[in-house]
């Protein structure tokens, strides 16, 4: 994922978010949570990234931010498989904080 934007064009928190979802970076709990802390300070900052999106666009961040808060609550480990499924979900959550279209829409 990191080779569509190299990580020096990022903000420090930024660069976080993408090796994160980097395939290749091993995941851990604390990963997890810091994105979903970050996802939620957005939010609750009225980012303008996240309050330009569509009302469906902002219920489908909402449901995999959801899914990847459960996975917390219920798996310890992160496979291999795991950890992908687990990316997948947090770069949803998230979309739009980087201004990369979305693979459905093109927006």
């Amino acid at each position: 994922m990191t080779g569509e934007f190299p990580l020096s064009a990022f903000k420090p928190n930024q660069k976080k978010f993408k090796q994160i979802l980097d395939p290749d970076y091993p995941l851990c709990r604390e990963d997890v949570v810091w994105m979903l802390e970050y996802i939620k300070k957005k939010v609750a900052d009225a980012d303008p990234a996240i309050m330009d999106l569509s009302q469906p666009r902002l219920l489908r961040n909402f449901h995999y931010f959801a899914e990847a808060s459960m996975s917390l609550i219920h798996r310890t480990p992160y496979s291999g498989q795991e950890a992908d499924r687990l990316r997948g979900w947090l770069a949803e959550a998230a979309y739009g904080l980087l201004g990369e279209p979305d693979a459905q829409t093109g927006r």
